[in-house]
């Protein structure tokens, strides 16, 4: 046998494995899920997947290669029994890293408050909406992160009586290790999220190759969960089987759960989130940083306070809560904060001179 077949048929038997551990999960998803739609939408893709590894199986055979009995992985086991005791919902993330299909049908029902869509693109519009309003929401909480941690920081020096120069390399220090420590935090963030987006598209892509017509069956199975008639939802993805590439995009997003137009950069992911609380982290800084100001610690608490203000007032335009509650109740948090770092600070500052 030569190298090529042998890693062909080695991929063949991973993606068996991975067909039958599907079809395990499915089983037991489907056992404990309460609601009877989506119980029968877990028994017809583990289904699916038992024929889709049927035909994996005979791709190992062809190669002589003898297939192994099937064993669930301990992380398969682990997050079964999660799911059986928190609920399908509660463990999606998990469920998703192990490219559990059907996950979508937790969202919003497509038929329930929206006219029923007519083709799989009207669906994919919808995912694609929330993209901006989610950086804006990421962007808001960086600020917010970098003044509550900076002010507490530059108000417990003030408050031990350092003197000015103490306290501005101490915010300088703050400042820049609170938004490097993002930054980097950020960027491992996104590179796992993309590589994990582009691995699990990547065996969707290789599956819809080898078996599309089940692969359409799924997501029509799916989107019938969802509320939509099941031959609709059968006439809507077979007509889309004559382009794989939309095909693709929406098994990515209803399948998976996951929205290719979200495979951001991580290098810039990790730049805005530097940007972001190096924003909020310089403000109770900045008086420090000019000569000619007095009662400077006075201005930093100042500063800082309105600008919590405006930072709450802001994150309640996406709870949809009152703007006027919504900054006092961070000023009030970042107060409490600030007050407990100076008091320390102050206690520290005796016991220790």
């Amino acid at each position: 046998m030569s190298s090529g077949s042998s890693g062909s048929s080695g991929s063949s038997l991973q993606r068996w494995h991975e067909e039958k551990q599907s079809a395990w999960i499915y089983r037991g998803l489907a056992t404990c899920e309460c609601d009877p739609t989506k119980a029968r939408m877990f028994t017809a893709l583990s289904a699916a997947a038992e024929e889709q590894a049927a035909i994996l199986a005979s791709d190992v055979e062809r190669a002589s290669q003898a297939l192994p009995q099937f064993r669930p992985t301990l992380r398969a086991r682990v997050v079964l029994a999660t799911a059986r005791r928190l609920g399908v919902r509660q463990t999606r993330p998990w469920l998703a890293a192990l490219k559990v299909r059907g996950l979508s049908a937790y969202s919003r029902s497509l038929v329930s408050g929206h006219p029923m869509p007519v083709s799989a693109s009207e669906i994919g519009r919808r995912h694609g909406r929330a993209g901006t309003g989610g950086r804006l929401r990421a962007a808001v909480f960086g600020v917010n992160d970098g003044l509550v941690s900076n002010t507490s920081l530059i108000l417990g020096f003030a408050g031990a009586a350092a003197s000015a120069p103490v306290i501005v390399m101490s915010g300088i220090a703050g400042w820049l290790a609170g938004a490097f420590s993002m930054a980097a935090g950020e960027y491992i963030s996104m590179q796992s999220q993309r590589e994990l987006f582009e691995h699990q598209i990547g065996e969707e892509r290789s599956e819809l190759e080898r078996y599309p017509d089940e692969e359409a069956e799924e997501l029509a199975l799916i989107y019938e969960a969802r509320g939509v008639p099941i031959e609709d939802a059968r006439r809507m993805t077979r007509a889309m089987l004559g382009d794989k590439e939309q095909l693709l995009d929406t098994l990515a997003r209803e399948e998976l759960g996951l929205n290719p137009d979200d495979l951001g950069s991580g290098l810039v992911a990790a730049l805005w989130s530097f940007i972001a609380f190096s924003v909020g982290a310089l403000v109770p800084l900045v008086p420090f940083l000019l000569p000619t100001v007095e009662h400077r610690v006075e201005w930093a608490a100042a500063a800082s306070a309105a600008s919590l203000f405006v930072v709450g007032a802001v994150l309640s335009l996406f709870s949809g809560k009152n703007a006027a509650l919504g900054g006092l109740r961070m000023l009030a948090i970042g107060a409490a904060a600030g007050a407990a770092t100076y008091g320390i600070g102050s206690w520290l500052g005796v016991e220790l001179s």
